[in-house]
């Protein structure tokens, strides 16, 4: 493991907004801060948006920098990545933002019952050959419904038109799910809210310029979100 790699791992410790917990901390138990995000770490009763997989936490913080209504909240495994989240929300003074190093799979430990209003999937990993590990596989939409608010919004942004398409065809066939936007070249349309035109992770950039269509789903948990643009 490089010596930049190692500093960042020990500056993560002492980052005041990253939230790391090991596996066993967490693995069918619930953490310490579950049901209590907003009190406790943001002083607060503002919705909480998260964004999975944030990679370095871009689009969090973007999102973040023009809406101080929410809580934004970046989940990702890689501690390298989230260095870079933490530290500029950390030198910018966002304290609406924190971030948290764990597997998606046990982002259900986290949050309690009706704990989130909002959800953000940027780029993920498709998964062409492995269903189960696409993050709007019913394995991971069971374990969102166990936290996200009635009327919660989630959000799908990728360049992938397989799993564009995959998870549309998953949310038209749930009851628990209401698809409220399906564009398969938002660039090209422009019929999207702006936010999602606006704010652009690093990938999202490399793709336009490759000339690569993005793509944008938007569903909810079935009844009608009220909150602002950025959390649906």
């Amino acid at each position: 493991m490089g010596k930049d790699k190692l500093r960042r791992f020990e500056e993560n410790k002492n980052f005041a907004n990253l939230y790391e917990a090991p596996y066993s901390q967490v693995l069918g138990k619930d953490h310490p801060l579950k049901g209590f995000w907003a009190r406790e770490v943001f002083g607060n009763n503002n919705p909480i948006i998260l964004e999975l997989g944030c990679g370095k936490g871009e689009y969090t913080l973007a999102m973040a920098r023009g809406d101080r209504q929410q809580n934004y909240i970046g989940v990702d495994i890689k501690g390298a990545r989230l260095w870079r989240g933490a530290k500029t929300a950390l030198e910018e003074k966002l304290a609406h933002v924190a971030f948290i190093r764990t597997r998606i799979e046990l982002i259900d430990s986290f949050f309690a019952p009706g704990e989130v209003s909002g959800i953000w999937i940027t780029f993920p990993d498709p998964q062409p050959r492995k269903e189960n590990k696409r993050l709007t596989a019913p394995r991971f939409l069971e374990r969102y419904l166990k936290f996200l608010r009635p009327g919660a919004i989630i959000h799908l942004k990728t360049d992938n038109r397989p799993l564009h398409d995959y998870t549309r065809e998953i949310v038209e066939s749930r009851p628990d799910f209401k698809l409220l936007e399906a564009d398969n070249d938002i660039y090209r349309h422009r019929k999207v809210p702006d936010m999602v035109l606006e704010v652009k992770t690093f990938y999202e950039e490399m793709f336009l310029r490759e000339g690569k269509p993005i793509t944008y789903l938007q569903f909810s948990t079935g009844l009608p979100a009220t909150e602002s643009p950025a959390g649906g």
